[in-house]
């Protein structure tokens, strides 16, 4: 069936999504703030169908209604998890502002051409759940949705878990129930055959909101531990403690399996990639280093030990067999096979900017590609990944502090099974009318390799 004509707003099965045609569409969650540029941060609608005459352009802009709110993560009111317990239709994205604590609900039933329709404003997400900073979104089932949230009411710790209503988008207060809630967080994911859920930590917003600071990381201001989660009971089963080779947590990819109790994390700052798994179904967590991205050497680099590839999005394909992450300070975007998930075996490697000046350009930018790959995402047939260079503004002016936004994809040799650069594909973001942009985080209008959790 075509994905178009599909009647509910997921699918059955892995496999079923992976059978869905080709995207004709993507969404990017693009900022201003940190650009100097006082314009709103908007959501881009980009055409991604070789065969239209807008491919590889930015078709819509759906500004925000205010400025400063810094969009970075993202998601929609129904996936295919939600989709068995509810008559909701995927027709909606839930925006975060992740510096502003708003949170933007975006009418997609015209998929090229979404609206804002509501504003909850901060002021109400604190008062009703005494926490700030969203940000990742996943619907669940219960006709909710559910989002992380870094910080406090002031952007200090301990940050938690806010829920909506997914019919009329209220804030309904917390989802955990443990009493003390959750001390440092950031990205999650639940499996509902596991009755679980997994959460990672990053920092508080007041940390790292106005740049990385390596003395944060000895003061013990962020995290290296992943927390499990009874999904029915909503309370905290088990804090693992990753290890020194497992500082700054962030993304986390269960494979898409519904009956698999394993799944990958990238830990940022130590670049390593952990597998998480439990081989008891009441037995404990436990997680192992699968790979080791090693520190570079560069002439000029201040902090000691070399550069970190610094690992800071990773995206699993649906039928779980291709892992890809992205350095963003070396600039390499790396595809594993994880066919076997406790021996991932190199399969393609791709060099988009980073500071190490390896930089294998794209035919169609102006020149050198600056920044480095980033936010990632694959297409349910898993032919196509997509990525941007935008992390951080402050992170991104540190670091990258001449930074253009791109965004651009790989495709899939069908032949070996590997990856390489689609030189036809190129959306500049610095020539943009209203000045340059930041591209983040990418979603596709029918769900795709983060977006979909079955039951």
């Amino acid at each position: 069936m075509d994905d178009h004509e599909h009647a509910g707003p997921g699918y059955a099965s892995p496999e079923a999504a992976a059978q869905q045609s080709p995207e004709d569409l993507i969404y990017v969650a693009c900022l201003y703030e940190g650009t100097g540029i006082k314009e709103p941060d908007f959501v881009a609608v980009v055409d991604v169908n070789p065969e239209s005459d807008h491919y590889s352009e930015i078709v819509h802009r759906t500004p925000m209604p205010n400025i400063g709110d810094e969009l970075h993560h993202f998601g929609f009111n129904a996936c295919s998890s939600a989709c068995h317990s509810s008559n909701l239709s995927r027709d909606t994205l839930i925006v975060p502002g992740f510096r502003s604590s708003r949170i933007h609900i975006v009418d997609i039933s015209d998929p090229r051409r979404p609206e804002v329709a509501k504003v909850i404003e901060a002021e109400e997400i604190r008062a009703k759940t005494g926490l700030s900073g969203p940000h990742t979104v996943h619907c669940m089932p219960g006709d909710i949705i559910t989002v992380s949230m870094l910080g406090d009411e002031n952007g200090d710790l301990p940050g938690g878990f806010a829920m909506l209503d997914a019919r009329d988008y209220s804030v309904l207060g917390r989802w955990e129930n443990d009493k003390a809630g959750q001390e440092l967080m950031y990205d999650f994911w639940y499996q509902p055959r596991q009755n679980a859920l997994v959460s990672s930590e990053w920092g508080a917003p007041n940390t790292f909101k106005d740049g990385f600071d390596p003395a944060d990381v000895a003061a013990g201001k962020y995290g290296r531990a992943l927390h499990f989660w009874d999904l029915e009971k909503r309370t905290k089963i088990q804090t693992l403690d990753l290890g020194d080779d497992g500082w700054i947590p962030l993304e986390l990819r269960w494979q898409h399996d519904p009956d698999s109790a394993q799944g990958f994390v990238g830990a940022t700052l130590s670049s390593t990639i952990k597998r998480f798994h439990r081989d008891d179904p009441n037995g404990p967590w436990s997680a192992d280093t699968v790979i080791d991205v090693l520190n570079e050497e560069l002439e000029g680099w201040p902090l000691p030990g070399g550069v970190p590839g610094l690992i800071t999005d990773l995206v699993l394909s649906m039928n779980d067999r291709d892992l890809f992450f992205s350095n963003w300070l070396h600039g390499d975007l790396r595809h594993y096979d994880v066919s076997d998930p406790e021996h991932p075996t190199l399969k393609s490697q791709v060099w988009l900017g980073g500071l190490l000046g390896r930089d294998g350009g794209h035919p169609k930018a102006a020149g050198p590609l600056n920044g480095g790959p980033q936010m990632l995402q694959a297409s349910l047939d898993g032919k196509r990944v997509y990525v941007t260079n935008s992390l951080y503004s402050t992170w991104d002016n540190q670091f990258y502090p001449e930074i253009d936004g791109w965004l651009t994809r790989l495709v899939r040799d069908e032949q070996t099974g590997t990856y390489g650069l689609d030189d036809s594909f190129f959306v500049d973001f610095s020539k943009l009318d209203t000045g340059g942009a930041r591209p983040h985080e990418i979603h596709l209008p029918h769900g795709d390799c983060t977006t979909e959790i079955f039951p």
